[in-house]
């Protein structure tokens, strides 16, 4: 059986039309001409980084690469909102082998699981951690800031069934500061199912990340 040849695959994502998916073309191409790659392929595409990692072409993106493989992004962003989904689809790189440059952080995996990378990716959870403990302090913050200001917290009275309902006023305050489904189901003692029913009925599921971490 022949061997594929390893390949260059580069992502581009922008958010808005005022985004240019040139610039970001450009950058890779210039950077890969730097490093003597030849990128085979790019996705592109224009989407918010709210949206799935299906909607973004992310899943699309680590089922296609093998082994042996080149990913290249202008900058580590690109690939997702927080830095615990970043860490789990380059945790997802490294299992399949698969070589990862970040241009403008200058950041470099090399697909192997050696002491460099797994140091890498716990640096990245050490980030992630903090970001965590920070829309934690900035949730405290916000709910501190509404209950100076007399608004109600807490389930009104004779509304609704679920054990979640109470923590609708911490819950909003999380989404706002850009929480993640699974970050806010785990947190209130939920499963994701039941989490996101809660989030339909209270006409919320559009305003949180549709995120897996």
């Amino acid at each position: 059986m022949i061997k594929e040849k390893p390949r260059t695959i580069g992502y581009i994502r922008v958010s808005t039309e005022q985004q240019d998916i040139n610039n970001q073309k450009f950058e890779l191409y210039e950077y890969a001409k730097k490093h003597s790659l030849n990128i085979d392929n790019f996705i592109e595409i224009e989407v918010s980084s709210r949206k799935s990692t299906k909607e973004r072409k992310i899943d699309e993106l680590l089922e296609n690469l093998k082994e042996g493989d080149t990913l290249i992004v202008s900058e580590i962003s690109r690939l997702g909102r927080s830095v615990g989904q970043i860490i789990s689809i380059i945790d997802s790189l490294i299992k399949k082998n698969v070589k990862f440059n970040a241009i403008k952080e200058s950041i470099k995996v090399n697909g192997k699981q050696d002491i460099q990378t797994k140091t890498m990716v716990t640096m990245f959870g050490l980030f992630a951690e903090i970001e965590r403990d920070l829309i934690s302090d900035r949730t405290k913050q916000g709910l501190a800031a509404a209950k100076k200001k007399g608004k109600l917290l807490g389930r009104p009275k004779g509304t609704g069934k679920s054990k979640l309902d109470k923590y609708k006023p911490e819950i909003e305050a999380l989404i706002n500061n850009g929480a993640t489904k699974i970050f806010i189901a785990k947190r209130y003692g939920s499963s994701l199912p039941n989490f996101y029913n809660w989030l339909q009925k209270n006409g919320l599921e559009k305003n949180i990340r549709n995120t897996y971490k």
